[in-house]
């Protein structure tokens, strides 16, 4: 049944879009087809499981892009502060320099993969009432079409619009808001109208989740507490501080901080923090293109066994001793290793084979290499997270702090941190800048590797500032670069030329 399923979940795909030259072409490929697909609210729900699995499949011809294993990779991990790879080839994408060239395959891509969410979904919204079945299950599952859409959005705004701070209370140019199934001319929108129609989105799918009085059945199916989680990411960002801490404390409902063995287990399989994730498995997978194949640390492509991701020696100096998190890190100390790159010494790496004998045996392990994530089987097979109460706790940290609730703010850190047994010995007393700071570097720890990096960066303002050996970090130094905010149009990537050329009401 669940073979059935998957191949069910793949044709909802093929046969709600055809493949087009047009990019935006959201227009089934024939009557009949659209007919079959939404005469039922059960297709519909086969719909649903269609775009699930477009977070997880390769796109635009190119074994790179991989959905939203990608998003994170590529766009929040490479360009931030705390994720070092020595792939100095690669020192363009990971120093932010494709963010003004409109015809760059890496400048189109978000914007491809999310407007075809996007297409997808607004054909579920405008057609659901149209089908047979029960008014609870279309209830349901137009709820989660809105919750995919409100998602895409907000992740375009994160990468196509300035950050809140600069966009004049969101008078600034947002993006093209196409809400049903036409694909014609329309100009921008400005960034308040983009987070009113997210704000929108979620309210409307949140009423309806409950209204439906169904539940998911699965960890990759969107539900209500996965709405409350990109409300409450998309009011951090928007800094709505009230509305971010009231929306994060309901995410987090009915999801308790994991256990210190789940979280040494490999960040690949839902446990009881997984607000919501992507499916993966031995027979649904990318291979050597997938997410856990260019991070797990056990796995036995190129991308991991001579290029390991490992956190910047700055933010592993910062972890007390006493956090369990620190062993998830390959520690240096005492050993030696290639300073210019991060190659390990024979003994340090007989040190990390001896920590993790599932390491590949032609791994090459580096200082700092990151044991966190982990492939259930090769090359790179796992379940990618999206969305944890661990963010929860540090957008509820952050919101508080900002609304002037100190006592709040630490309670939420102390929840996070010491509560969880993650380090028993952590307490949270800091207030002012200082508190801030704090809640800074436990974002920057706590989802390291999730795609979060570049993002905070961005919506705070904050300057890249990645530092070599020679500097006291263990960056490669084409790598070890310093971006302020205003670099490369204040980090905000131009809209695409395919999208500007296709439509002309775009200034």
């Amino acid at each position: 049944m669940n073979k059935i399923i998957k191949i069910l979940t793949v044709l909802s795909v093929v046969v709600l879009y055809s493949c087009s030259k047009d990019y935006l072409d959201t227009k089934p490929t024939a009557s009949t087809t659209t007919t079959t697909v939404f005469e039922s609210v059960e297709n519909i729900a086969l719909a649903i499981n269609g775009i699930n699995k477009l977070m997880t499949i390769q796109y635009l011809e190119s074994q790179g892009f991989n959905g939203e294993g990608t998003i994170k990779m590529w766009y929040g991990n490479y360009p931030g502060n705390h994720f070092f790879v020595n792939l100095t080839g690669w020192s363009s994408i990971i120093n932010g320099e494709y963010r003004e060239v409109t015809t760059s395959i890496y400048l189109y891509y978000p914007w491809y993969y999310y407007y075809r969410i996007i297409g997808n979904a607004n054909a579920i919204i405008v057609n659901v009432e149209k089908a047979t079945g029960a008014q609870a299950d279309k209830d349901f599952v137009k709820a989660q079409a809105l919750t995919y859409r409100a998602y895409s959005y907000f992740m375009l705004s994160q990468l196509y619009c300035n950050r809140w701070k600069d966009s004049n209370s969101g008078a600034a140019p947002g993006l093209v808001l196409r809400l049903d199934e036409s694909t014609g001319e329309m100009p921008l929108s400005t960034l308040a109208e983009v987070y009113t129609q997210v704000y929108k989105d979620l309210d409307d799918a949140i009423t309806l989740y409950t209204s439906s009085g169904k539940s998911r059945q699965y960890n990759y199916d969107p539900d209500k507490n996965v709405a409350y989680a990109i409300y409450a990411r998309a009011a951090i960002t928007k800094e709505d501080y009230s509305k971010a801490s009231t929306m994060a404390v309901n995410a987090r409902n009915g999801y308790p901080l994991m256990s210190i063995n789940d979280y040494r287990a490999g960040f690949n399989t839902p446990n009881s923090e997984w607000i919501w994730g992507s499916f993966g498995s031995v027979d649904e997978n990318l291979y050597y293109y997938s997410f856990h194949a260019y991070i797990g640390y056990n796995s036995n492509s190129s991308n991991v066994r001579l290029y390991p991701k490992c956190i910047s020696k700055e933010l592993f100096d910062k972890i007390p001793a006493t956090d369990i998190r620190k062993g998830l890190f390959l520690d240096p100390a005492g050993y030696t290793y290639t300073t210019a790159t991060g190659v390990a010494g024979t003994a340090l790496k007989a040190r990390a084979f001896q920590l993790y004998p599932d390491l590949y045996s032609t791994a090459s392990p580096y200082a700092y290499m990151q044991f966190k994530f982990k492939a259930i089987d090769y090359p790179g097979v796992g379940n990618l997270n999206h969305f944890r109460s661990s963010e929860m706790y540090l957008i509820e940290a952050e919101a508080k702090y900002r609304l002037n609730d100190i006592p709040g703010s630490q309670s939420a850190m102390n929840s996070l941190n010491k509560n969880s047994s993650r380090d028993l010995a952590y307490n949270c007393t800091k207030t002012g800048t200082q508190l801030l700071d704090e809640i800074k570097t436990y974002r920057a720890l706590e989802l390291w590797g999730e795609g979060f990096d570049w993002f905070d960066l961005k919506r705070w303002g904050d300057s890249v500032n990645r530092k070599s050996p020679t500097d006291g970090g263990n960056f490669a130094s084409v790598l070890a670069v310093t971006r302020d905010p205003a670099y490369g149009n204040n980090w905000t990537w131009l809209i695409p030329i395919r999208e500007t050329d296709y439509n002309p009401l775009i200034d």
